[in-house]
C-alpha cells in the first residue's frame, strides 16, 4: 500500500551502518577503517577484544563486528566471538587471521564468517553489506 515502508528504507533512515573494527595492528586497522569510512560506514576502532567488550558493554550500538583472531589482551577473536554469542546473539561477526585456523564450531551461527588474511577490502565490504542486509537492525 501507499504508506508501507520497506526495511531497507527504514535502515537507511536510521543512518550509516556501524562497524566495530577490532584489530591490534594499526598498520592493518587504520587503512581498513579508512576504506570502510570511504564506503559510507561509521567505523569504531578497537585495538583488542578487551576494548571491544568495553565499548559494547558501555552501550555502543553496532551493526557488525569485524575482528582479527590473534590479538593481545585477555581474550582473542575467538573469545570475543564467544562473548558476542552470549551477550549479543544475532550480531553479525567476521573473523579474520593470517595464521590462526578457521574457527571450527559444530553449530556455527549463520551470522558468522571467516576470511583468511591478506584479504581484499572490496570483498570485506561486500561481506559486511551482505551480512547487514541479511541480519538488519
Amino acid at each position: 500500500m501507499g504508506n508501507e515502508v520497506d526495511a531497507a528504507d527504514q535502515n537507511e533512515a536510521a543512518g550509516p551502518r556501524v562497524v566495530l573494527l577490532v584489530e591490534d595492528s594499526a598498520l592493518v586497522r587504520i587503512p581498513a577503517a579508512h576504506y570502510l569510512r570511504h564506503m559510507g560506514y561509521s567505523v569504531i576502532e578497537a585495538g583488542n577484544a578487551d576494548e571491544a567488550v568495553y565499548l559494547i558493554e558501555s552501550g555502543l550500538f553496532v551493526d557488525i563486528v569485524f575482528s582479527d583472531i590473534q590479538m593481545n589482551g585477555s581474550m582473542d577473536g575467538n573469545g570475543l566471538a564467544s562473548y558476542l554469542a552470549k551477550e549479543r546473539p544475532g550480531l553479525p561477526l567476521i573473523l579474520t587471521s593470517g595464521t590462526a585456523p578457521a574457527p571450527m564450531e559444530k553449530a556455527e551461527p549463520a551470522t558468522r564468517r571467516f576470511l583468511r588474511k591478506p584479504y581484499d577490502m572490496a570483498v570485506i565490504e561486500r561481506l559486511i553489506r551482505d551480512l547487514i542486509d541479511e541480519f538488519p537492525r
